[in-house]
């Protein structure tokens, strides 16, 4: 599957695995790294968002990460003690954050793997360092790539964070999956409500197996 991502390119979109931003210290080839990093692990539950953001994976290369949490240490299985931007201050992105504090809260953040719908960094024309949603044609052509992650992390409670995963679920494998709100746009509340019901239920089920990340 990494030769998919590797490969990909379209127009108005960043390809973190393949392409070198003007602000890069660290590029493709440490952002690919920490993708293998995040994904060398047997999770209980897989996140599924809508596409990366300039102010995270497109220079981190794991979805809902940022530069900052990279620095902190907070990012289980990675890591990462130098700046990976020229950025006179660590690229934050509020959404990552409220990501990674409620997995911290819910002590799970060990045995969870975040991937997006459209895992490249849909952007404006011309505007490298901006967001825009992902068109559904694009979502499409991120199908190969999310039906290899689920199908390499098969058994994990698969999550879609927000409307658009969801979909994106649905339209590649049918499936139905769990839904939380996405915490951007005065969503943190929600969302943190939403994933702790899903993980209180999941503590209730029996175990299947014996399930846990660590660094390779």
């Amino acid at each position: 599957m990494f030769d998919t991502l590797v490969r990909f390119t379209a127009p108005s979109v960043f390809n973190p695995w393949r392409e070198v931003d003007s602000m890069d210290r660290a590029g493709s080839v440490e952002r690919l790294l920490r993708l293998k990093q995040h994904f060398a692990c047997r999770p209980s539950f897989l996140l599924v968002g809508e596409a990366p953001g300039y102010q995270g994976c497109r220079f981190s290369g794991v979805p809902f990460t940022s530069e900052r949490l990279l620095l902190e240490g907070r990012i289980p299985r990675i890591s990462c003690q130098e700046r990976i931007t020229s950025r006179s201050r660590p690229w934050s992105e509020p959404s990552a954050t409220t990501v990674w504090k409620v997995l911290q809260e819910l002590g799970i953040a060990d045995r969870v793997v975040l991937w997006n719908a459209f895992p490249w960094h849909p952007h404006h024309a011309d505007e490298p360092h901006s967001n825009r949603r992902p068109a559904g044609s694009e979502v499409r052509q991120g199908a190969q790539a999310l039906r290899a992650v689920l199908s390499r992390f098969d058994g994990a409670t698969v999550v879609a964070v927000g409307q658009v995963a969801r979909q994106a679920l649905q339209d590649a494998l049918g499936l139905d999956p769990l839904v939380v709100r996405h915490p951007s746009m005065a969503g943190v509340r929600e969302f943190r409500a939403n994933l702790t019901a899903i993980a209180r239920r999941r503590r209730r089920e029996p175990r299947r197996r014996q399930e846990g990340c660590e660094r390779r």
